[in-house]
């Protein structure tokens, strides 16, 4: 089985720049109006992290709970979508964004999908009794996004199960401070691009990726000196809370 590439049209010989979890200084992380902002400010895509409802279905949310980004409690995998869908998720954000909920990831698609491409990080913990990978492959599958989205993961088997349904999608191996040892496993583990952390990102690094025919996606860049410097380095992707700012200083670099 050959393994998939990213769309080589994706590069316009430029990094190409995300919003993490949308433009979330602009509006709640994680919602439509997020990734609004997003396309608006001139991003080429955003990372969104899904997880799925107690019925199943793939909804946008980082946390494991929905404390911390609506005004409710408890933990997502153990309600509905309704019950999800009935909170106020404008977490902090003012009237503005009144009536803003917790997206589905086909109602992100179904608006955005033209606008903009998405890293589409899985979620962990698991759902008794459902299958994310499975579930998030068939919106993506019946939403026509196969060629405009990558998956990614801080789970090494997650990435495997994905690949032995979507052998045709690029996927990228997430690390950071505490999850270091995924680099060992990375031998073993699908993935045509790795996710470090920028503090980890070394030209070293850069180079070693290309040489493997990967692409490296550094999270989460918000500083732009630094920024510059690894986009010279040859950074395929960088995920930014704030895409505008890099839009405007790195188009060109």
């Amino acid at each position: 089985m050959n393994a998939p590439s990213f769309p080589a049209e994706w590069w316009q010989n430029r990094p190409l720049i995300f919003g993490h979890r949308g433009a979330n200084r602009l509006a709640p992380q994680n919602t439509l109006a997020a990734f609004r902002k997003a396309a608006d400010v001139g991003a080429d895509g955003v990372e969104l992290d899904v997880q799925l409802s107690s019925d199943g279905v793939p909804v946008v949310i980082h946390d494991t709970t929905v404390n911390a980004t609506t005004n409710g409690r408890g933990r997502v995998r153990e309600m509905s979508l309704r019950q999800l869908q009935a909170l106020d998720a404008r977490a902090g954000f003012g009237a503005e964004f009144a009536g803003t909920r917790i997206p589905t990831l086909e109602e992100v698609f179904a608006e955005l999908g033209d606008r903009l491409l998405f890293n589409i990080e899985l979620k962990y913990p698991i759902t008794p009794g459902l299958d994310l990978e499975t579930a998030v492959l068939a919106v993506v599958r019946r939403m026509d996004m196969s060629a405009r989205v990558w998956f990614s993961s801080f789970k090494p088997y997650a990435l495997y199960h994905m690949r032995q349904i979507a052998p045709d999608i690029p996927c990228g191996l997430l690390y950071d401070f505490e999850t270091l040892g995924n680099q060992l496993l990375s031998f073993f583990t699908p993935h045509e691009a790795i996710h470090p952390y920028v503090k980890f990102v070394t030209r070293r690094m850069v180079q070693h990726a290309h040489r493997h025919g990967q692409r490296l996606v550094a999270w989460t860049e918000d500083n732009l000196p630094h920024a510059y410097k690894l986009a010279r380095w040859g950074v395929d992707v960088f995920i930014s809370n704030d895409p505008g700012t890099l839009v405007k200083v790195l188009r060109g670099a």
